[in-house]
C-alpha cells in the first residue's frame, strides 16, 4: 500500500527538510546502482537534506567557482573527509554505515564554515521527503502495522502507527514542534 500525508509546522520554511520514514521493516535492500548528486552552489549544499538507502554513492560536485570542501565531524554516523577541490568537479562518498532506524551524517565545508547539510542514512527504501506545502507519499509499503516516523534537523513529531493494506493509501499527519533540548 501508499502511505499519503501531510506535515504542517508553525513556519512553511521547515516543511521540505522533512524526512518521513518507515521504521524497522527488516530486509536486504540493496542500494542504487547510479549515484546521488549533492551539488554546492552559492555556497549552499543543494539539496540541505538528502536521504539515502544504506550502501549508496553521494557524488559532491563544486558548482561555485571558489574551492569548498566536503567533511563530517566526529559525531557524525560516517566520517570522513574529501578534502578541497575546484569548480566543476566532484568528488563521492559511499555511505555504508548502518544503524539500527536511521543515522545522520552532517556535512560540513571548512572553507565556509556557514555551509551546512545532513545526509540521512536509511536501513529501508520506505521514505520520502515532504514537499514545499507539506505533502509526502511512500509507496509500495509492505501490508502490516507499520511504525511512521519524521527526521528533522531542528524539529520534531511523534511518531504513529498505520494500518497499510497490500493496495490502496492511508493518510497520516504530522506536526512538527522545536525539538526538546538534551
Amino acid at each position: 500500500g501508499t502511505i499519503k500525508g501531510t506535515v504542517t509546522a508553525s513556519k512553511k520554511k521547515f516543511l521540505p527538510h522533512t524526512i518521513v520514514y518507515v521504521d524497522s521493516i527488516k530486509g536486504n535492500f540493496g542500494a542504487p546502482k547510479e549515484h546521488v548528486l549533492m551539488n554546492q552552489k552559492n555556497s549552499v549544499f543543494i539539496p540541505h537534506v538528502l536521504p539515502v538507502l544504506a550502501g549508496t554513492t553521494v557524488d559532491f560536485k563544486n558548482s561555485d567557482d571558489v574551492a569548498h570542501n566536503v567533511f563530517t565531524p566526529d559525531k557524525s554516523a560516517d566520517k570522513f573527509n574529501l578534502g578541497t577541490w575546484p569548480s566543476g568537479e566532484i568528488r563521492s562518498h559511499t555511505f555504508e554505515k548502518r544503524c539500527d532506524k536511521v543515522c545522520d551524517a552532517v556535512m560540513l565545508c571548512n572553507v565556509h564554515p556557514e555551509m551546512e547539510a545532513f545526509v540521512l542514512i536509511m536501513e529501508n527504501p520506505y521514505f520520502a521527503i515532504a514537499n514545499d506545502s507539506g505533502y509526502f507519499e511512500i509507496p509500495k509499503v509492505p501490508a502490516g502495522r507499520q511504525t511512521i516516523r519524521i527526521w528533522h534537523p531542528t524539529m520534531d513529531a511523534e511518531a504513529q502507527q498505520v494500518n497499510v493494506a497490500d493496495s490502496g493509501s492511508v493518510a497520516i499527519e504530522f506536526t512538527l514542534v522545536e525539538k526538546k533540548k538534551k
